[in-house]
């Protein structure tokens, strides 16, 4: 989850993730969320699955989308296992971005990276990396990614329909079969059993260090500059841009994570 508030000492504050300080987030993220750094290695060994029943299919190495990927966490833990992975990373935030740089180039993993500053839509104007290029000129009507992720994104989004069209756009960029991992804060604010989930969240938080001000600056964001939906309509979503064998597969507190497939082609690989 991408901490609220970053850089600012007033919880009244709307959000930015263009302020200077943002790089605090890498530091207390994993305190915020149980089992953070299992989210991401869960989310490797469910791609590297679907992408290995599917590897018939294919006769280039894969090319992952990461939208959100700012922070570099992604990229950290996919990049660093798969030297022959290749990815497009996307996130609007320059300074998130910055973070995620001088994190995969600590990793000696930064030829395998190509950033883009924006959102998706900006995203069809970018070249990809190097090694895809040709192949993607070929094929500039047709989706170019072989999997995608979006991690601890979605709340951010604070309309249905804004979620509805970032799942459309990532499902029209991934080829038939190809694996998606997607994560967000889920719930209902007006249900008692929300409420007992942020209390123990706090609990959580607070005993591995999080500041009492941090803990309330995260709480005032919810509704403000996040909007959660339940897992129920978070499934529907996915149903509705294309996406099959939807299976929930991480969970703390309030975020879920999901594993889906593009629609057009067999999960698994019956041979």
């Amino acid at each position: 989850m991408k901490q609220p508030h970053i850089g600012n000492t007033d919880s009244n504050q709307p959000m930015s993730w263009n302020h200077p300080n943002v790089h605090k987030y890498a530091d207390t993220i994993a305190l915020k969320i149980p089992g953070y750094t299992h989210l991401y290695e869960m989310t490797d060994c469910l791609i590297t699955a679907q992408l290995e029943a599917q590897a018939h299919n294919r006769n280039i190495d894969p090319h992952v989308l990461i939208v959100g990927a700012g922070g570099g966490q992604e990229l950290i833990t996919l990049g660093g296992r798969h030297e022959a992975w290749s990815f497009t990373a996307v996130d609007p935030s320059e300074h998130m971005l910055d973070m995620a740089r001088q994190r995969v180039t600590q990793a000696d993993i930064g030829s395998q990276i190509s950033f883009v500053t924006g959102t998706l839509e900006e995203l069809s104007g970018e070249s990809p990396e190097e090694q895809h290029e040709k192949y993607c000129e070929e094929l500039s009507d047709e989706p170019v990614y072989d999997a995608a992720t979006c991690l601890l994104v979605l709340h951010f989004l604070q309309s249905l329909e804004s979620k509805q069209a970032l799942l459309h756009q990532i499902s029209a960029r991934l080829k038939p079969g190809a694996p998606f991992c997607l994560a967000s804060i889920n719930g209902n604010p007006q249900e008692p059993s929300f409420s007992i989930q942020m209390q123990a969240w706090k609990g959580h938080m607070l005993s591995q260090g999080i500041s009492l001000e941090d803990w309330e600056r995260f709480a005032a964001s919810i509704g403000r500059e996040s909007n959660p939906v339940s897992n129920a309509a978070i499934q529907e979503l996915l149903i509705d841009a294309g996406f099959t064998h939807i299976t929930r597969y991480y969970g703390a507190f309030l975020v879920n994570a999901w594993f889906v497939v593009k629609e057009g082609e067999t999960a698994y690989d019956k041979g």
